[in-house]
């Protein structure tokens, strides 16, 4: 995390540092900057002094919405709950397991010349390759870099809006980030990886915080720190050497607009009936889209 400035709070202290990590999570979902600092008595939690009471009333509410979770000195209730962890998790080994199946990047491999999301071909109408383009993955390097912080954000998102909510909106940000960058990139651009699905995750994180403070009627500059905390994190992680920068920041911006009004319906509350349904939409508009793909 960057320093703090000198106008802190040190309002909660863990236990240990997998405790202090998840708070932080928590927090960081809400849009509030935080830092975690070791002490010998353990691991602190500090914010901006101007977002105390945002930050306790954010952890507050997560322990009543949990009746099960523990004192600040105890082991947390991680809002990120163990099948949200679960579904990040197994996202992650799906990648794996596909990338086992089609190889690394070859024009001459079947996958890959259905599937990669070619700016040209998507144009001319083959829209499926958006979404097929998402499981496809260059080397190696690639698709353990995208299952690792897949697995990371999108265990968030699905803590938030619910683990079939948040797959299928996932989903829908990576596609509709993938659709943008070949209409800016022009029609010679080909690209192919999970990544824009990635930071799809980090905007859908970033609109739900600015929902968030929409909904404690923050006015001014302060609703627009979450935004402002994706954008850093695409310029941490997305924007190496062999990075597809403008679908990096395409897919975040289709998560921001998916997020806000998604956590303002409260989807995340629609019960198991509407995250089994999502999770259905997902998954058949991922077949079918291979099933156009391999003809």
């Amino acid at each position: 995390m960057e320093s703090m400035p000198e106008a802190e709070a040190s309002f909660r202290m863990a236990a240990n540092r997998r405790q202090a990590d998840e708070w932080s999570l928590v927090l960081s979902s809400q849009g509030i900057e935080n830092e975690i600092r070791a002490l010998p008595e353990g691991f602190v939690i500090c914010v901006n002094a101007a977002e105390e009471a945002a930050a306790r009333s954010a952890l507050d509410a997560y322990e009543r919405e949990n009746p099960g979770a523990s004192t600040p000195r105890e082991q947390a209730v991680d809002r990120i709950g163990e099948l949200d962890r679960f579904v990040g998790g197994s996202l992650a080994v799906l990648m794996l397991a596909f990338f086992v199946v089609t190889g690394p990047r070859h024009p001459d491999v079947v996958w890959f010349a259905e599937g990669s999301a070619d700016a040209a071909r998507i144009l001319a109408g083959e829209l499926w390759r958006t979404v097929t383009a998402l499981s496809l993955h260059a080397d190696l390097n690639h698709v353990i870099s995208n299952a690792l912080f897949g697995a990371l954000f999108v265990s968030a998102v699905c803590a938030g809006l619910g683990p079939g909510v948040g797959i299928a909106l996932t989903l829908v940000a990576g596609a509709s980030g993938n659709l943008a960058n070949a209409i800016f990139q022009g029609p010679d651009h080909v690209s192919v990886g999970a990544s824009t699905a990635v930071f799809g995750a980090v905007g859908l994180l970033a609109g739900r915080g600015v929902a968030q403070r929409l909904r404690r009627g923050e006015l001014g500059l302060r609703i627009w720190v979450p935004l402002a905390a994706g954008l850093a994190l695409i310029a941490m992680l997305g924007t190496g050497e062999r990075s597809d920068i403008w679908a990096h920041g395409f897919g975040f911006l289709a998560g921001s607009f998916l997020g806000v009004p998604a956590s303002l319906a409260n989807l995340e509350r629609g019960g198991p009936r509407l995250q089994w349904a999502a999770l259905v939409l997902a998954l058949v508009l991922l077949v079918q889209s291979w099933r156009l793909g391999l003809g």
